[in-house]
């Protein structure tokens, strides 16, 4: 049984549809990067899959249970599935420590000393247990994305969703974020990638979901998206990059 069940989700903004009909399953463990135009949908549908937006049509299921717009199921479904964003999001007045222990502590009412161990524990899988008490001014880019991951692992989510997750990086700086999640993607963990990262995705991801105008366009595993695209939007897509 899929862990993320996408069957024909429609979504509109007003008179744009922006999703038109889209059908993903993702299974445990499994490491997907959805690829495409900006404008395509990628963000839209990662945010719809997390709760952040409501669907127009269509189901989507997150390990059995179907995704409801009331608070209580959002909160359950974001206990399951992590959200990782372009921009950091950290509080800039708390620790890398203190970011990644105040979500537990507000959510899942996580005792103080329990969050503090498994964001030791978090930061230090990232690589940055050595920068529990420094405040985000104080670390790279790189490194706010990095205690922006530890920040979502733990919460324990059954999957992450990670929408371009390097692209307000330093391209120097792009290498160090891409290594957690190969690692993430190394232990098992089940991720949902939009990436511009193309050299990422066809050595790391299982299978390239390629969207097209609200659609998804091509869709399989990496050597046959990047070495035997199908359509010539794709063909044109693979060569600019």
């Amino acid at each position: 049984m899929p862990l993320i069940a996408i069957t024909d989700v429609k979504k509109r903004f007003g008179e744009n549809e922006v999703l038109k009909g889209i059908n993903i399953d993702v299974e445990p463990g499994e490491v997907i990067a959805i690829i495409g135009k900006s404008g395509s949908g990628k963000s839209t549908l990662l945010r719809c899959i997390n709760g952040l937006e409501n669907i127009d049509e269509g189901s989507i299921l997150v390990a059995g249970a179907h995704l409801a717009p009331d608070e209580a199921s959002l909160k359950a479904l974001r206990l399951k599935v992590g959200m990782i964003f372009q921009q950091f999001n950290l509080f800039p007045h708390l620790s890398a420590g203190r970011n990644v222990m105040l979500s537990q502590m507000v959510v899942k009412n996580t005792p103080k000393d329990e969050a503090e161990a498994m964001a030791r524990r978090m930061l230090d899988r990232v690589g940055l247990g050595h920068r529990f008490d420094a405040f985000p001014d104080q670390l790279s880019g790189g490194q706010q994305q990095r205690v922006a991951i530890a920040r979502a692992l733990a919460m324990q989510p059954i999957a992450l969703l990670c929408d371009e997750i390097t692209s307000a990086l330093d391209p120097e700086l792009v290498a160090e974020v891409l290594a957690v999640v190969k690692e993430l993607a190394a232990d098992g963990m089940t991720l949902l990638m939009v990436t511009h990262e193309m050299q990422f995705a066809r050595d790391v991801c299982h299978r390239v979901v390629f969207m097209h105008e609200g659609r998804v366009h091509e869709s399989g595993p990496p050597e046959d998206v990047f070495g035997a695209p199908q359509t010539p939007e794709l063909r044109q897509f693979v060569g600019r990059h």
